[in-house]
């Protein structure tokens, strides 16, 4: 038993030397272990080679929609630090925030406003409002702050009334937006039953009975 676990731990280590290499032959090992491997070694693997910028537009499509939720969970993770650039990728990303796996979405909502994709705003407001899973619809709130446009405000004075942890998600993404909407959502968050409800909104709006600049 030593033995395999020195095995698979000398093969993960090599994936990972070859994730910070350059040449072709590294790239043959990354992109094998990515079709072949096991679910760490391909995760290791789809590391690599975003980290080397050797993913294309079809990979990225193909790993952020892939069967393993692990796999798709880091294409998603991915993704947000990569800022892969192409419509279709985004449309995955977006498709994402329907996944069975409540990690896989938040992943998909935390690229998607990482990416700063207007054209997800519609699903990221229905699962800021609907997901059954707080986790999912705290980071679609923190998206459509990310994101700013206003198409979503609705959706993040709707997470106002929200539990604690998404209450102050909103709180926060009320920044990218304006107008006495958001004003009187400030208001009223200052007066939260949560404290950090109530810290979040006099940082952003000044406390109780101040103007803000």
């Amino acid at each position: 038993m030593a033995d395999d676990a020195n095995t698979v731990a000398g093969a993960l280590e090599a994936l990972v030397r070859a994730g910070h290499d350059t040449g072709a032959a590294s790239r043959t090992r990354l992109e094998g272990a990515l079709s072949h491997g096991t679910t760490r070694e391909r995760v290791v693997a789809l590391r690599g080679l975003a980290r080397r910028g050797e993913l294309d537009e079809a990979l990225w499509c193909a790993l952020v929609a892939d069967a393993d939720p692990e796999v798709r969970r880091e294409a998603r993770e991915q993704a947000a630090r990569r800022a892969p650039s192409a419509p279709a990728v985004r449309d995955a990303l977006a498709r994402g925030l329907d996944d069975d796996d409540a990690l896989a979405v938040d992943a998909a909502a935390f690229a998607l406003g990482e990416i700063g994709d207007a054209s997800a705003v519609d699903p990221l407001a229905r699962v800021a409002r609907e997901h059954p899973d707080p986790r999912c619809r705290e980071s679609a709130v923190a998206a459509l702050g990310a994101i700013g446009d206003p198409r979503g405000l609705g959706a993040v004075l709707d997470a106002l009334d929200d539990r604690p942890p998404v209450r102050r998600r909103a709180v926060v993404a009320l920044a990218a937006f304006e107008g006495p909407e958001v004003d009187a959502a400030l208001e009223r968050a200052r007066t939260d039953r949560d404290w950090q409800v109530r810290a979040a909104a006099e940082q952003l709006g000044g406390a109780p009975g101040t103007a803000s600049d």
